[in-house]
């Protein structure tokens, strides 16, 4: 089995959209592209480069997967394994593309299949709304996030539209010069309740 591990940058209140660059998302009159800018320091990007040097394979939903498509085929220098990954795209409406690697899924079902056969994990980058349709489908076993210090009252959001009651457990953490905290959190049970102060 393979695992699913959500990478996502968020503000405070969660806000996901747009994290790299002022026309990256501007979806939803979103105003606010590339907040995560004023925020880089020699720690956050030392865990970046860990990061994009991972083997995986990777899940997007189909607006991220335009995104990409439109950039990383030409700068893999930067992320060296992005073109040799496997791209699993959902999408009711793409059915190809020109990126090698790149596979299209339709539905809930090929994803749970996909996560129960053999090989890399799978990670997630952007795609808001796949995220939230795993996070309410229990299929998200790491959670590996940046969270930074700002609020943006707008914009695709990590939780929303229901994620399932669940625990998590942290296993890494750090903060930033600059204030980002990077936490990694894997997935861990029921969630439990109790009196405090009993």
């Amino acid at each position: 089995m393979r695992k699913i591990i959500v990478l996502s940058m968020i503000t405070l209140d969660g806000v996901m959209q747009a994290p790299g660059g002022p026309e990256e998302d501007t979806s939803g009159v979103f105003k606010y592209g590339g907040w995560t800018a004023p925020y880089g320091d020699e720690i956050g990007g030392k865990v970046v480069q860990e990061e994009l040097k991972q083997p995986a394979d990777y899940l997007l939903g189909r607006e991220t997967f335009e995104i990409w498509a439109a950039y990383w085929p030409e700068h893999a220098d930067f992320w060296p394994g992005i073109n040799d990954g496997t791209k699993y795209v959902m999408s009711g409406t793409t059915k190809k593309s020109d990126w090698k690697n790149t596979v299209f899924v339709e539905s809930l079902e090929d994803i749970k299949k996909l996560k129960n056969s053999e090989g890399s994990d799978i990670q997630v980058w952007g795609s808001s709304k796949l995220i939230q349709l795993l996070l309410k489908n229990d299929l998200v076993d790491e959670l590996r996030l940046k969270i930074y210090p700002v609020t943006l009252g707008a914009g695709k959001k990590l939780f929303d539209n229901g994620p399932i009651p669940a625990a998590f457990t942290l296993t890494e953490n750090l903060v930033t010069s600059t204030g980002v905290i990077i936490a990694n959190y894997k997935r861990a049970g029921e969630v439990k309740t109790g009196t405090v102060g009993s």
